[in-house]
């Protein structure tokens, strides 16, 4: 089953497992996780274990019928690099990844680690973005230099929820960066100093730079709904993408 995406950077959710454990910061309000446990509650196929780490098999041809060019979030609701996903049934999904070159993939992950184990002596298609999740100094930024170790087309990073100042970062290899403050009833506020550092960084090393949203603090630091608080930085909206996109989609027009 794949759905639309309200992810202001993406277009489409594929999910061929869900369910996920935590292992930093970031995961501490988990969207997922509360979704996933409305969605069992609801009945709807695929969460009968609510946030239980599950293969979804059933779902792994769903790109294969779409025929129109599609970018795809793959498993917004799981990590594909979870240590409990067997590398044979990684194998499957990048198989349907190489098998449908007219969609887009973008895939994040928090286990930078074992991703980057598992790419060595494997080939990254070309149409699958890898991008790891970069919250703090502790636990996000380390896991740059993992993904800097992936032969990947495109390599981004996904600065949200930033929660802290993650200082000066090395973007050498990495192509798009996103930031994002926290949503929900508990959410952790984002100051504005912290996106405009990552901001600067990304112009000073030419680095494509999306702003996704303030999330439920706006800019003056108080809070108030998601929508309220906007996503415009500095006055203006950031949806750069990567360099490599926009060379694709002027070759289409030409």
């Amino acid at each position: 089953m794949t759905t639309v995406s309200r992810i202001e950077w993406t277009e489409q959710t594929w999910n061929p497992t869900v369910g996920c454990t935590k292992i930093s910061p970031g995961c501490k309000h988990c969207y997922a996780e509360t979704m996933s446990r409305r969605l069992k509650a609801m009945g709807t196929p695929g969460y009968e274990n609510g946030f239980a780490l599950t293969l979804l098999p059933q779902r792994l041809d769903d790109p294969k019928s779409r025929k129109r060019p599609t970018v795809y979030f793959v498993n917004s609701m799981s990590d594909l690099f979870h240590d409990r996903v067997p590398a044979a049934y990684i194998d499957k999904v990048f198989q349907v990844i190489t098998e449908t070159p007219r969609h887009t993939y973008q895939i994040l992950t928090k286990r930078a680690a074992r991703m980057e184990r598992y790419f060595r002596g494997r080939s990254v298609p070309p149409n699958a973005w890898l991008g790891v999740s970069v919250e703090d100094k502790k636990y996000g930024v380390p896991r740059i230099d993992h993904l800097r170790g992936v032969g990947a087309s495109i390599r981004f990073l996904s600065v949200e929820p930033l929660l802290e100042d993650v200082g000066d970062l090395d973007l050498t290899g990495i192509h798009w960066v996103i930031v994002g403050g926290e949503s929900g009833p508990k959410a952790r506020p984002m100051r504005m100093e912290w996106a405009r550092a990552v901001q600067r960084q990304c112009a000073e090393q030419e680095v494509a730079f999306f702003f996704k949203q303030w999330g439920g603090w706006g800019a003056d630091g108080k809070r108030r709904a998601k929508a309220a608080n906007g996503r415009t930085l500095d006055g203006r909206t950031w949806d750069e993408m990567p360099a490599a996109v926009c060379s694709q989609v002027e070759a289409a027009a030409a």
